[in-house]
């Protein structure tokens, strides 16, 4: 009887186990075995560390663990142990196609091990680990920990790209320490390495700069304000008190810092400049050139954009770059954040900097004259070049967005291309390190689906889009391209789940083309793996969006008629939809082709299903809507 009922559990392992191969990023060498380690509750295992140094590591192994009910012991040993434990070690020759990032992973029945050239090393293979787990172990119920199987593989896995970046916007909303850090954690699983974090623009300042107080004290506090950002949004009334902001102290940017280091995550700080300052003028108006009084914006409507990139402010945010004493506050702000940050990079920002106030004030014009600047392009290099005299004195090096090109590039400066990938190619041709985040494959604050159940902002980037991301373009010299980089601005995004469901599971991809061999992607065994995520996210109460499920609908004008096409790129589903106002859709026309919108007072429905149950939202568009789409 007792054999036959381990028979019994052992198949119903097995069974779980075909289904485990579910790693985000995908490493570079899988190699599935025959064998199965199971984790019991009953029977916990003993996680053990050689090296002193891996000891961090182990113990967050071991705390992951008693979240699910195992209590894993730890300890150290200098020899290796020859079974049932779960052994981190480094090696003792250097394994050269690993590098410092790299590791290999091998689970046995009675053991699993866990080697690498370094610590960095030894933690991402620990989030590899962790995805062997089933779904349900990311739940924290202890059932869930009872004969848990691992499936038996060798995997020797490291990174395509040294850069594997997620930028997180805390101006344009604040977010708390603890939120950072719960941020921080989930790149962390997904091998994310760089950390850029916005922490200034024309919504607050997020930065303790001890030298300059009003920085915060003014800079970092705005009128509350509820809604979309833009015109709705009304200024400050006279007197009015701003009561939304926040910002993190020294010690807490020290202890964020410290947080992320033992997360294999390096913090790249941006403040931005010489545009996007208005917080920083609020507090100190005599560095712009107007030197009036201003405000912090609460997300009011203070600039006309006219298409093409070209716009106007309709209040100053720019720093002043003729006046010295500008000078002395950007050394000032970069003397502190380079003691804070020990990473090697500072961000100056360099975008979208409106130069409409400097060619209005004779001051600035004549300061060009004097140094044979011949228009507002060559003026922001010069302030650009200045600011890189700075951070290089400080030990750093500067990246800041493509717009630092025009003009000419400051000498060992490296360029961030966001306006597409024109701007890091033109970098890359003059020898200057890049990181590709372009609005095209990485801009996450975009809207991923239909707008009838998604926030519709000014662009869309789908899932499969983000897929398609290549950071090295034709012809250009890999050497250069150091990786790439999503980018999530929060004008629309006010809280941390919300930053998490824009953010994932477009993240999945950027991590996978950021970490794995290119020739390694491949969408259908992508999207499976990604289900299996919305599963532990789902677990974990963490929110994800769902829409790469729902159907992407496209309308045409065609021989004055509305003519629908729907397409879905999960695999293995089938789209129905309804244009007769009737419902469930399930009981309507299964989707094979084009059809055309009858005029009248009808909305279209549709929705995906698979084996017959629905995935995601069911969609429905009323016809003006869809003519209105048609004639975009």
């Amino acid at each position: 009887m007792k054999s036959l009922l381990s028979l019994v559990m052992l198949s119903v392992c097995l069974q779980q186990v075909s289904a485990l191969h579910s790693l985000i990023p995908i490493p570079v060498k899988y190699e599935p075995t025959e064998e199965v380690f199971t984790l019991d509750a009953r029977k916990p295992p003993e996680i053990i560390y050689r090296e002193e140094m891996l000891k961090q590591y182990a113990y967050q192994l071991q705390d992951l663990f008693l979240k699910a009910g195992v209590a894993a012991s730890v300890n150290r040993v200098a020899a290796d142990p020859e079974h049932g434990c779960i052994l981190m070690m480094l090696y003792e020759a250097d394994h050269p196609d690993l590098g410092q990032e790299g590791y290999t992973l091998e689970v046995m029945t009675d053991s699993i091990i866990l080697k690498a050239n370094e610590p960095t090393g030894i933690f991402n293979g620990l989030q590899t680990l962790r995805q062997l787990f089933p779904a349900g172990f990311e739940g924290r119920n202890p059932a869930e920990a009872i004969a848990v199987p691992v499936e038996g593989c060798r995997i020797v896995d490291y990174p395509r790209f040294a850069w594997r970046g997620l930028m997180l916007d805390v101006s344009r909303h604040f977010f708390t320490v603890d939120e950072v850090k719960a941020y921080i954690d989930q790149m962390a699983r997904y091998k994310f390495n760089i950390f850029h974090w916005h922490l200034t623009d024309d919504e607050g300042w997020r930065i303790e700069i001890k030298s300059l107080p009003k920085l915060t004290e003014v800079g970092a506090w705005r009128v509350e304000r509820y809604g979309r950002f833009g015109s709705d949004r009304p200024y400050p009334e006279p007197g009015e008190e701003a009561t939304y902001g926040g910002f993190y102290t020294q010690d807490q940017i020290r202890e964020i810092v410290r947080y992320a280091a033992l997360r294999n995550i390096t913090i790249v700080p941006e403040i931005d400049m010489p545009g996007h300052c208005m917080a920083a003028l609020a507090a100190y108006p005599e560095l712009s050139t107007g030197k009036e009084k201003k405000f912090v914006n609460p997300g009011s409507k203070f600039s006309e954009w006219y298409g093409g990139g070209r716009f106007k402010m309709l209040i100053e945010n720019t720093l002043n770059p003729a006046d010295e004493k500008v000078y002395e506050f950007v050394d000032k702000v970069f003397t502190e954040v380079a003691e804070l940050f020990p990473g090697n990079w500072i961000h100056m920002g360099g975008d979208e900097c409106y130069k409409g106030y400097w060619e209005a004030d004779s001051g600035v014009q004549q300061f060009m004259k004097e140094q044979g600047l011949k228009d507002s392009h060559e003026l922001q290099s010069y302030f650009v070049k200045r600011v890189e005299e700075i951070i290089s004195s400080k030990g750093k090096k500067m990246i800041g967005w493509d717009e630092i090109l025009e003009g000419g590039l400051a000498e060992g400066a490296a360029v961030m291309s966001w306006r597409g990938m024109r701007g890091g190619i033109e970098a890359a041709g003059m020898g200057h390190e890049v990181v590709m985040a372009p609005t095209t494959f990485a801009y996450l604050d975009y809207t991923q689906g239909d707008h009838s159940v998604e926030n519709p902002i000014y662009a869309d980037l789908r899932l499969e889009k983000v897929y398609e991301f290549e950071p090295v373009p034709v012809g250009v010299d890999p050497g250069f391209i150091l990786g790439g980089q999503g980018n999530l601005w929060t004008e629309a995004i006010p809280d941390l789940q919300f930053a998490f469901y824009m953010a994932y599971p477009r993240a999945f991809a950027l991590a996978e083309t950021l970490w794995s061999p290119a020739g390694e992607k491949e969408w259908n065994h992508f999207m499976t793996r990604t289900e299996d995520h919305f599963k532990r996210f789902d677990a974990g109460h963490i929110n994800i969006c769902k829409a790469v499920y729902e159907p992407k609908v496209t309308v045409r004008n065609v021989n004055q008629k509305l003519v629908c096409t729907l397409e879905n790129p999960v695999p293995g589903t089938e789209m129905y939809y309804t244009i007769n106002n009737t419902y469930p859709v399930i009981f309507g026309t299964k989707y094979t082709g084009p059809f055309e919108i009858p005029p009248g007072d009808l909305s279209l429905r549709t929705r995906t299903y698979r084996d017959g149950e629905p995935l995601g939202r069911e969609l429905m568009i009323h016809r003006s809507e869809l003519e209105r789409r048609a004639n975009r």
